[in-house]
């Protein structure tokens, strides 16, 4: 059995996937399967990854699937995954040729089942550092303190035990493509740390078709799911006032995109969705003043 599964998600982005293979051929080491969760594209996809597992440089799994946004092909991934490791390398991003050997290394020395994974470091296509680097007076943290305690920045890439990841699926809702992913992490983050891993995992490409430019837009279109994951972030236990009461601004804004008239009733907490009302009636105007174009 491989120790790891790299998973691509993908829609109509055949015309990218050739890098992100190429630098998996070329691993130095092969303990890992690339498993590629086809979104329902319309483009060659399928014919290019044919050709591929013919070549049989590497074990490569397909699975197409009716579209279901980003957050519906992790649910599918997780569901195939069935190695003890797995992360996400998108359509547009590669790793380093060591990047695998490095993580099997990592995690036969220092992982356990007390952990919920390894997180290391996203770089750009000129191998320079997306953020900040982790800290290194402590060997694991939890995602959420990363970010908001130890002051760390921008995308970092994450390694997770699949037995965990196969746990707190995310909802799909009808007509909408997108839930944040972190749900699920800050889930994982209740009960587990990660192992910290100072060393370059992903080299990242944004794209302009690429869903890191295009939030506004994904807000108006995707509002439910927004208003779910910001009420799940509204119950962490370890999230402060000031982190909860962005979240609930969030809310309020996505349940009227949503018309949804229950969100004060549905919240899980009331006083505070109160308190964040106004600027949350703000951000809805401002989020349809930005889309307008889009939407027309």
């Amino acid at each position: 059995m491989k120790l790891l599964t790299i998973f691509t998600p993908t829609y109509n982005r055949a015309y990218c996937l050739e890098a992100c293979y190429q630098s998996l051929v070329h691993q130095t080491c092969n303990d890992f399967i690339w498993l590629i969760i086809d979104d329902g594209s319309t483009d060659n996809t399928k014919d290019l990854v044919d050709g591929w597992i013919k070549e049989n440089n590497i074990e490569i799994r397909y699975y197409w699937q009716e579209n279901q946004g980003m957050h519906g092909a992790h649910n599918s991934a997780y569901e195939l995954i069935d190695t003890e490791l797995n992360v996400c390398i998108d359509s547009d991003d590669y790793m380093p040729e060591d990047a695998v050997k490095k993580i099997g290394e990592f995690w036969r020395k220092y992982g356990s089942d007390k952990l919920s994974g390894l997180i290391g470091l996203d770089a750009n296509t000129n191998r320079e550092l997306i953020g900040t680097k982790l800290p290194e007076h402590i060997k694991s943290s939890t995602l959420f303190d990363l970010y908001y305690k130890h002051g760390v920045i921008g995308d970092k890439k994450l390694v997770y035990r699949t037995e965990l990841t196969k746990q707190f699926p995310y909802p799909l809702f009808t007509n909408e493509k997108y839930v944040g992913l972190a749900y699920k992490y800050y889930m994982l983050d209740q009960q587990y740390e990660l192992l910290l891993m100072n060393e370059i995992l992903c080299c990242v490409e944004y794209l302009q078709d690429g869903s890191s430019l295009n939030m506004f837009r994904q807000y108006r279109k995707n509002p439910k799911g927004f208003a779910f994951y910001r009420k799940e972030l509204m119950k962490l236990p370890f999230g402060s006032l000031v982190f909860k009461y962005r979240q609930a601004i969030h809310y309020v804004s996505s349940s009227i995109l949503s018309k949804n008239r229950r969100f004060l009733r549905e919240t899980p907490n009331k006083g505070l969705t109160i308190l964040a009302t106004p600027i949350g009636f703000l951000l809805y105007l401002y989020i349809t003043t930005k889309t307008r174009a889009v939407q027309s």
